[in-house]
C-alpha cells in the first residue's frame, strides 16, 4: 500500500455496538493498555462498557463519544505498532470522529482529547435537555434540495431546521426541533425523497439548538493545550485542512451547530491525492459511503483484530 495516498477516517456516534474493541484488547497489549489509560482518566470501567455493555449506557451520548473516540485511538496504535510504516497522508473525522482524527495527528494528547469528547457529550446532552431536538435520514435527495427544504420548512414554523451531515450524495440527515422536522419530513416525502426516517435520537446534533452548548465548550477548548497537526486534518466545517492552533478551536467550537460537509471533505482529500481509506472504528460506515462519492477510490475498514492482521500481513 502506498501509505503516500492514504487517508485515515474515524467515525462518529452511531458507529458504536456492545462487544467493540473486545478481540483487539485481547489480541494486543497497546489496545489493552489504551482502555486501561482510558479508565484511570474517566473512573469507570469504560473498557467494560465498551465491551459488554449494556447498550443502553453505550448509547447514551456521554459515554458513546469516550467510548468511540478510545476504539478509534487504540486501533489505530495497534496497527502502528504492528507496522510503523502506516502514517497517513491525511486524516479526518465524521463529527466526533473529528476528535478522534486529531489526537490521531498529534494535534491533542489521548488524555486531553478524552476529557474533551466527555465533556462534549456531557453539553451536547444538556443542551438537548434545554432546547429538545431530533434528527432525521433522507435518502434519494441531494444536499442543495434539502437545504432549500429545511429552510422552507423553518419559514413555515418559525422553528429551526437545517442539513446537519452531508454524508454522500443521496444521503444526508437533517437536525431541529421536533414540530419543524416533522413538517420538513413531509415536505421532503412530497418532493419525491426514497426514503425518510426519524432517528434514535433526542438531540438536534448540528444545529442552532446546541448554541447553549457552545460558550461552555467554548471555554473548554480554550483550556486544552493543541499544537499543530504533524499530518492535515480535513474539518468538518469547511471540508479543509486546519493547521493553525486557533483554527481548531474555532473548528470543534463551530462544529456543534454547524453542518458536516463530509462529502465535501473526502472529495478534498481525492483531490490533494488520496486514493485509499482506511476507517478506523468498530463497523465500516463510511467506508460505506466512499463509492457513491468517488468510485475511484478504494476503502478499508479495520474494525477487528483479524482485519487488522490482514491489513498488516498484506504490507509487510
Amino acid at each position: 500500500m502506498d501509505w503516500k495516498k492514504t487517508a485515515f477516517v474515524f467515525p462518529g456516534q452511531g458507529s458504536q455496538t456492545v462487544g467493540m474493541g473486545k478481540d483487539l484488547a485481547e489480541a494486543y497489549p497497546i489496545v489493552r493498555q489504551t482502555f486501561e489509560q482510558a479508565d484511570r482518566i474517566l473512573g469507570f470501567s469504560l473498557s467494560d462498557l465498551c465491551f459488554n455493555g449494556p447498550e443502553d449506557g453505550l448509547n447514551d451520548t456521554y459515554n458513546t463519544q469516550p467510548a468511540l473516540y478510545t476504539v478509534g485511538i487504540a486501533t489505530l496504535r495497534a496497527l502502528q505498532a504492528e507496522l510503523p510504516s502506516a502514517v497517513p497522508v491525511f486524516v479526518a473525522g465524521h463529527s466526533l470522529g473529528e476528535f478522534t482524527a486529531l489526537a490521531a495527528a498529534g494535534a491533542v494528547s489521548f488524555e486531553d482529547g478524552l476529557r474533551l469528547v466527555r465533556e462534549r457529550g456531557r453539553l451536547m446532552q444538556a443542551a438537548g435537555t434545554k432546547s429538545p431536538g431530533a434528527m432525521a435520514a433522507v435518502l434519494g435527495l441531494d444536499a442543495p434540495q434539502v437545504r432549500e427544504i429545511c429552510a422552507n420548512a423553518s419559514q413555515q414554523t418559525g422553528g429551526v431546521l437545517i442539513l446537519a451531515n452531508d454524508n454522500c450524495p443521496g444521503q444526508n440527515v437533517i437536525s431541529g426541533d421536533a414540530a419543524t422536522l416533522e413538517v420538513g419530513m413531509q415536505l421532503l416525502t412530497e418532493a419525491k425523497a426514497k426514503k425518510v426516517v426519524k432517528l434514535a435520537i433526542s438531540i438536534a446534533a448540528h444545529s442552532p439548538l446546541m448554541e447553549s452548548a457552545s460558550a461552555e465548550f467554548r471555554q473548554v477548548l480554550a483550556a486544552t493545550q493543541f499544537t499543530t497537526p504533524t499530518v492535515p486534518v480535513y474539518g468538518n466545517v469547511d471540508a479543509a485542512p486546519i493547521a493553525a492552533v486557533d483554527a481548531i478551536r474555532r473548528e470543534l467550537d463551530l462544529q456543534l451547530t454547524n453542518s458536516v460537509r463530509w462529502t465535501e471533505s473526502v472529495q478534498a482529500m481525492v483531490a490533494a491525492g488520496a486514493e485509499t481509506f482506511i476507517e478506523l472504528g468498530p463497523k465500516d460506515v463510511l467506508v460505506g459511503l466512499l463509492k457513491r462519492i468517488d468510485r475511484s477510490t478504494s476503502g478499508k475498514a479495520i474494525n477487528s483484530a483479524e482485519s487488522l492482521q490482514k491489513l498488516v500481513a498484506e504490507n509487510q
